[in-house]
């Protein structure tokens, strides 16, 4: 089974993403990684670590904005290249935006969001979420080409020695090919992105205003965490709105998800459900979320969040 798995970077590095999906399809088998745009050599080769031995770059700076149309021609190509029989993307904005354009070039079936490593012992069948993460469905792609695009932080990135050979590939592709052109970038300066993000501290509109943020951001802080929100506090402004998770914002899938605050609508679930660990923290008891959390605390934000601070701060110090 010839796999292709595209590793999705930014200025010049891989990102965490794009390694997770190298990792996914080295577990799968025989892997070749593809990385679009300029790159350092040397963040190439060490996909090898990642358990792949080649690494195709297409090493063309047009390709360093993201345009689904020149990204879909460059990576139909590459695949039809080696003859892929199965790609692999990440289930971000890329792989959003990217995978079905691939399928319909292609032909290939397509399941977007798996969670775990497909079953071939009869067939191809992929496991992914469903109902807003309240189960689970299976999926068998029956056509000869196949793409699998995997929720973040759905698969671990583990790093053993090695290193990949990389060889240039180039595609044909002309301006045309090019839909759109970047003006201006206006990137968030610091902290850790959200897709990104193995640690979530969220708040809603329980904490009452913006003002009473500054316990949320120092929780996130002790814990190395990026902060979140829900869609009633973006839209009132009191938080900017590429923090809004939900149905109608980021999909995260963090290894801990702290709710404080929030009643759980299943706007907020659907697109947070898919954390391994939930801990709600709410004053009132029949809070929908309390269902769906692996700890929760019913009492006042205003008085556990600061005694939890506290409580994370001691811990920190007596383990240094």
């Amino acid at each position: 089974m010839s796999i292709l798995v595209y590793a999705e970077s930014f200025e010049g590095k891989i990102k965490k993403q794009g390694k997770e999906a190298v990792a996914y399809a080295a577990a799968m088998g025989d892997a070749t990684a593809l990385v679009l745009g300029t790159a350092d050599e040397s963040e190439l080769s060490a996909l090898g670590k990642l358990g792949v031995s080649k690494v195709l770059h297409v090493n063309d700076e047009r390709l360093n904005a993201q345009d689904s149309k020149a990204y879909t021609k460059a990576i139909a190509e590459v695949a039809n290249q080696i003859n892929a029989e199965v790609i692999v993307m990440s289930f971000n904005s890329t792989g959003k935006a990217v995978a079905p354009r691939l399928s319909a070039r292609l032909k290939a079936g397509l399941v977007s969001g798996a969670s775990d490593l497909p079953d071939t012992s009869d067939g191809f069948v992929v496991k992914k979420g469903s109902f807003s993460g309240k189960g689970f469905a299976f999926y068998k792609i029956t056509t000869d080409k196949k793409i699998i695009t995997i929720n973040p932080n759905s698969f671990p990135v583990k790093e053993e020695e090695g290193s990949a050979s990389v060889e240039a590939v180039s595609v044909d592709l002309a301006d045309s090919d090019f839909g759109i052109k970047v003006v201006s970038r206006d990137l968030v300066k610091g902290g850790i992105p959200l897709p990104e993000a193995e640690l979530v501290v969220s708040a809603g509109r329980g904490l009452k205003g913006p003002e009473n943020w500054g316990m949320i951001e120092e929780m996130a802080e002790i814990l190395g965490a990026a902060t979140a929100c829900s869609r009633p506090v973006s839209d009132v402004d009191w938080r900017p709105h590429h923090e809004h998770v939900g149905q109608t914002g980021i999909t995260i899938s963090p290894n801990l998800y702290i709710a404080v605050a929030i009643s759980g609508a299943i706007q907020h679930l659907a697109g947070v459900s898919s954390s391994k660990t939930i801990v709600v923290i709410n004053n009132d008891s029949e809070a929908p979320f309390f269902k769906h959390a692996d700890y929760g605390i019913v009492g006042d934000a205003f008085e556990v969040v600061p005694k939890l601070n506290e409580a994370l701060k001691k811990f920190k110090e007596s383990n240094n």
